[in-house]
């Protein structure tokens, strides 16, 4: 099932897509539940992609401590869509998450047939990026 673009549209990193690139988008994404309690990223382990939250709430935690918690509209994982290397933190659904995922190899095509998606994504994730660092 596509993602839903109003949720698309409240994520920072497709701020700058306009409507077209946001439904192409929008199509290429699948959704995804968790139960309460089940991990849906581990730290040190292979990368799955990028999730947006709809609804639940999931806990952020980096060598076992707990550093937040994310709820709907909130979004992880982008830098796996990128770098396959291992996740930098655990990531477990506190309650039942419903969200959508993007894998690398969802992802590579689309960025390559739509090189005016590309620039604008890749600005986004550097500013996260950078967020990130200044926050660690």
């Amino acid at each position: 099932m596509a993602a839903p673009k109003e949720l698309l549209k409240r994520v920072p990193l497709f701020k700058d897509l306009d409507d077209k690139h946001i439904d192409t988008l929008s199509r290429t994404f699948t959704d995804r539940t968790f139960s309460a309690g089940q991990d849906i990223t581990s730290e040190g382990g292979g990368g799955a992609g990028f999730f947006i939250i709809e609804e639940g709430e999931a806990v952020v935690s980096v060598g076992g401590e707990e550093r937040r918690t994310l709820g709907s509209g909130d979004y992880f994982g982008e830098v796996a869509l990128i770098d396959e290397g291992s996740r930098s933190a655990t990531i477990q659904a506190k309650t039942d998450v419903k969200c959508y995922g993007l894998t690398p190899w969802q992802f590579r095509p689309l960025v390559e047939e739509n090189a005016s998606i590309a620039w604008p994504l890749l600005v986004s994730m550097a500013q996260r990026l950078r967020e990130v660092e200044r926050q660690s």
